[in-house]
């Protein structure tokens, strides 16, 4: 039996992977780690809000696997509550869920060479924090070596601490009195981790955008406002680039009109 052969299952398994993504996935998971304590606080307050609702634990649990988006987690409860039809609860987390439709399309031109399986499995642990650091890396659409692995390291270590968080809420809830407002916390704690993610015109363009028009559009059943306001972030951010490509244009041609002819030298 070789050295690798006796070795782990994972780390069989880890092996399995070219080098280059196995790089690519570490250095993911290195860059996301400072959004960890956002994610944790974010996580930890929809778990505590899930098992403070008409959810058992174990159904709290179960939702927080297989449905893993906090915000229409937090969107169903209080139909739930309400003892609305199921339809109602799930026409809501989908059209709170909305935005991850557009995130998939803008995802498509990166990952369109993998199999239908596995851009599924993409597609169910994309999250929007990771999905902007990605598309803020990888600007140019089609393969790359090491773009799987960066995505997946982002994607799992978000989806762990997710899950840890929200189970830890959903247990010991009975710990977090009401008063604490735990909801306005996990917030907060989001704030200064999207604020990181502002680095060109075209981005503050969109969210002062998004956070215009989900205040506008604040009283919108079944959090429409989430998808309205993410529409009009990414249309924004789309007229901020032409506008930027069109003014590099204009002072390229400048440029060019204003440089002396071989005559005139």
């Amino acid at each position: 039996m070789t050295p690798r052969q006796s070795s782990p299952v994972w780390l069989r398994l880890w092996h399995r992977f070219a080098e280059v993504e196995r790089n690519a996935f570490l250095d993911g998971a290195r860059f996301f780690a400072p959004s960890l304590p956002a994610v944790f606080s974010w996580g930890l307050v929809t778990g505590v809000a899930m098992s403070k609702s008409a959810l058992t634990v174990p159904e709290a649990i179960g939702m927080s696997l297989l449905v893993y988006a906090g915000s229409a987690q937090l969107a169903v409860l209080p139909l739930f509550a309400a003892g609305m039809p199921i339809w109602t609860v799930w026409l809501t987390a989908a059209v709170v869920n909305l935005r991850f439709v557009i995130f998939s399309a803008a995802l498509q031109p990166h990952f369109n060479y993998l199999p239908g399986w596995r851009r599924t499995l993409l597609g169910f642990f994309n999250g929007d924090l990771h999905f902007v650091y990605f598309m803020q890396r990888y600007a140019e659409p089609g393969y790359a070596p090491g773009k799987e692995g960066y995505f997946w390291g982002m994607a799992l270590i978000n989806c762990a601490t997710w899950q840890v968080s929200s189970i830890i809420g959903i247990v010991l809830a009975s710990l977090f009195p009401d008063s604490w407002g735990l909801a306005l916390a996990g917030t907060l704690a989001l704030i200064p981790v999207m604020i990181a993610t502002i680095n060109s015109r075209s981005t503050l363009m969109a969210v002062v955008v998004a956070a215009v028009v989900a205040l506008l559009c604040f009283d919108l059943p079944y959090r429409l406002a989430l998808v309205i306001a993410v529409v009009a972030a990414i249309a924004a951010g789309m007229a901020s680039d032409e506008m930027a490509a069109r003014a590099t244009l204009r002072g390229i041609r400048a440029r060019k009109g204003r440089q002396p002819t071989g005559d005139q030298a």
